[in-house]
């Protein structure tokens, strides 16, 4: 049996056979997460509905695991404007309100052509 597991969420799967995380041991890293809704699997024009869904499927890849948005130790986030960070701010804050136990994160710009405004990955340490 591998010391490897793969982490999956209902709804959001990628179009490759690929987990949207895999854990061995307390170690957490991510595949890339995106703000494509997992009901109706569209990618929002707004950068903010696209932020918002994105750190949804955050905190439930790392709820999936078995552990919390405080076991989020590195964030990377790609961004189609990398001077557009209002949004991703807005939820950072929100997901990580205290600014003395925040994860590290670095920004990206997001190349291409797509309808992707912003993405990201991370990095956890799970307890236990």
């Amino acid at each position: 049996m591998s010391r490897r597991k793969s982490i999956h969420i209902d709804g959001f799967a990628h179009k490759n056979p690929i987990p949207n995380a895999s854990v061995i041991g307390n170690m957490l890293v991510t595949g890339v997460i995106m703000g494509r809704d997992t009901r109706s699997e569209a990618i929002p024009d707004t950068i903010e509905a696209q932020c918002a869904i994105m750190f949804a499927h955050v905190r439930d890849i790392v709820e999936a695991a078995g552990g919390t948005t405080n076991d989020i130790i590195k964030m990377n986030v790609w961004l189609k404007d990398p001077s557009d960070r209002s949004a991703l701010n807005t939820e950072w804050t929100t997901m990580f309100p205290d600014a003395g136990s925040r994860p590290a994160r670095h920004a990206f710009t997001l190349e291409g052509e797509s309808i992707v405004m912003i993405q990201c990955d991370f990095m956890a340490v799970l307890d236990g």
